[in-house]
């Protein structure tokens, strides 16, 4: 599968789960590039860690290879990034770009989803995943990106996020339930490029 800008495998420049890491200093930096379908294993894997013994997906089943693979395939078609960080040929992250919403009034508005392998976690991969997502949707002509981050204790992505240039815009109070209590969902935003100041292109609605 051939993602957008660049081609599938070119590298990308630099730009609540606990594990017990050695210190950043020690490891070697992850690599970024696009993700391919032979991606969909280890993508799947880190997933579904997350959706077993995490708040930052509500879903409570992790999806299999094939339905990972489709998920993949459909952000392609969308044009969207799908971003990878491996470290000694292991994918350690991933981060892909998604339209926030079906509806086209909202085609220049895209939603970013990042999840790191809980033994890579505290070591920079998510930052360096979300500002290589900015760049690429960016350069797709996106103006707006939106982050929905599952539950409001999850101060490790919020802090990423702000760190990153987004800012709160509410909070949607017990929509969501796991592991025995209610979730919260925190929404922040941030424009892209020129955000609203000009039209996306010329004699666009």
């Amino acid at each position: 599968m051939s993602l957008p800008q660049p081609p599938a495998g070119t590298p990308l420049p630099p730009t609540p789960l606990r594990s017990k890491q050695r210190p950043p200093t020690q490891l070697p930096a992850a690599q970024l590039r696009v993700a391919t379908i032979e991606d969909a294993a280890a993508i799947a894997a880190i997933y579904a860690a997350h959706v077993l013994h995490g708040t930052a997906t509500f879903e409570l089943t992790p999806p299999g290879v094939d339905e990972m693979a489709a998920r993949m395939r459909a952000i392609d078609a969308d044009g969207h990034p799908w971003i990878v960080a491996a470290r000694d040929a292991s994918i350690v992250g991933y981060a892909y770009a998604a339209p926030y919403r079906p509806r086209p009034a909202y085609r220049y508005t895209c939603e970013d989803s990042i999840y790191v392998a809980p033994d890579a976690l505290g070591q920079g991969v998510g930052r360096r995943l979300l500002d290589a997502l900015i760049d690429a949707s960016t350069r797709r002509g996106d103006r707006q990106m939106i982050a929905v981050i599952g539950d409001a204790r999850n101060l490790a992505s919020v802090n990423v996020h702000r760190a990153a240039g987004f800012t709160p815009i509410g909070t949607l109070a017990n929509v969501g339930r796991k592991f025995g209590r209610w979730l919260d969902v925190v929404m922040m935003q941030r424009a892209l490029g020129e955000g609203a100041a000009t039209p996306p292109e010329e004699g666009a609605a």
